[in-house]
Parts: C-alpha cells; sequence; structure tokens
C-alpha cells in the first residue's frame, strides 16, 4: 500500500471514523474488500478519513465505476483519479458507513433488495434505491428524480392502492 499524500498533510480521523474503521474491520467486510482487492489484482493506496483506495479493478461485475466493501473503495481508475474526485469519495465513504451500520457483509443483500426494488419501481437500481438516495444520487452519477408514491410499474399491474371505478 502506496500513501498518496505526505503523513504532515494527513488529518486525525475523528471519532465516528474511527468507529467506522473498527466496526468495518471487526464486521469482516474490509477484510473481504481486501480480498477482494488482491484477487482482482488492484493497487492498494491510503485515502483519506481511514478508506483504502484500490484502483485498477478490471472485473465485469459490478458495473460501477467504484464500489464499496467495508473501508475499501475499489475502481476501475487509478486510486489518483478517484481522489481528485471528492464528491464521489465522499459518496463511497458514506457507503463505508452504511457497512457499520448493518453490521457488515448483511449489507450487500439489503442493498441488493434495495437496487431491486428500485429498478422495479423507476426503472433504475439507484434512483430509488435508499442507500445511494442517503449516499447522494448526484454524487454517485445516479439520475435525480422523485419518485411518484405509486411507481408507474405496479400501477400498471394494478398493484397498488384502492382502486375506484368512476361512472
Amino acid at each position: 500500500m502506496t500513501p498518496r499524500e505526505p503523513l504532515a498533510l494527513r488529518r486525525p480521523l475523528t471519532v465516528p471514523q474511527v468507529l467506522r474503521l473498527a466496526a468495518n474491520a471487526a464486521n469482516g467486510s474490509t477484510g473481504l474488500g481486501l480480498a477482494v482487492a488482491a484477487a482482482a489484482r488492484t493497487e492498494l493506496s491510503r485515502g483519506p478519513r481511514g478508506l483504502i483506495i484500490a484502483g485498477g479493478y478490471r472485473w465485469r461485475v459490478p458495473f460501477a465505476g467504484a464500489f464499496t466493501l467495508g473501508n475499501v473503495v475499489l475502481c476501475r481508475c487509478p486510486a489518483v483519479d478517484l481522489l481528485s474526485r471528492p464528491e464521489l469519495l465522499e459518496h463511497e465513504e458514506k457507503h463505508c458507513s452504511q457497512y457499520a451500520w448493518c453490521l457488515g457483509v448483511p449489507f450487500l443483500p439489503l442493498y441488493f433488495l434495495a437496487a431491486g426494488w428500485s429498478q422495479l419501481r423507476t426503472g433504475n437500481p439507484g434512483t430509488g434505491n435508499i442507500f445511494e438516495r442517503h449516499a447522494g444520487l448526484a454524487a454517485g452519477g445516479y439520475p435525480v428524480r422523485d419518485i411518484a408514491s405509486r411507481p408507474r410499474r405496479l400501477r400498471m399491474l394494478g398493484m397498488t392502492g384502492p382502486h375506484r371505478r368512476e361512472a
């Protein structure tokens, strides 16, 4: 792992960042991220706020340009490119916190359920996904739009709300 900034410029971690780091280490999600990064032969770098950046991810799945496993942010671009995009890095950092709140690996099925529900409701896996909405849709590169109270596809199937027939 190579540092990307001089030690003198690194800021000490805040209490919430230390807690997130410890939680994701204890719950195994950061270990999973490091294992995937090693298997994918990425280059590891220290990122800000306790993050580990795994640059040069080339596997086909997932399709995203960047994704998070514990405190490890895997990206298709070199780490330096991700570090130059603070909005995306903050978006991925919020996912790191979501891993801690969901006790690690259980975050994955919860995320995929939310993505599937979002796809059904909005036609996009991120727009209606509660995890992506909390991390910031625009920062993550997702379309930002209001979600209808009754999903269009469900309305078409007659699966929402009471049905009224007008005479």
